[in-house]
């Protein structure tokens, strides 16, 4: 019975020591991990306006206003969330601004608070 418990005790001893080796073969230095930052153009910083277009008692899409031209030719994405439903869409701002409407793939149910979320991809 002592012999099984030597093996055993020889086997984690090499385990340890291995694990060990491959962790001081590693070269660390300062600086190792990679880390940038990029500064990320925006089309506008002004608000915009948000108005959702009804169908009886649901929003069936959602109308931008506000957007400058250097917007123009972005592509603009809604997601409407009213805690029950989640929908959305995407269209194309037009060249000049101005507003855009954004249809959205499932109506979503009118009630007293709903978010919207705005993104400008592009131009």
């Amino acid at each position: 019975m002592a012999r099984p418990r030597r093996i055993a005790i020889v086997t984690i001893l090499t385990v340890v020591s291995v694990t060990g080796a491959f962790a001081e073969s590693l070269a660390l230095s300062a600086g190792t991990l990679g880390m940038a930052s990029i500064s990320t153009p925006r089309c506008t910083a002004a608000g915009l306006s948000v108005v959702e277009n009804l169908s009886a008692a649901t929003v069936i899409s959602v109308t931008v206003g506000n957007l400058p031209a250097g917007c123009g030719n972005a592509t603009l994405q809604v997601t409407l969330n009213n805690q029950l439903t989640s929908s959305s869409g995407s269209t194309t701002v037009p060249a000049g601004g101005g507003s855009a409407t954004v249809t959205l793939a499932v109506a979503v149910a009118l009630s007293a608070s709903a978010e919207a979320d705005l993104v400008l991809t592009g131009p």
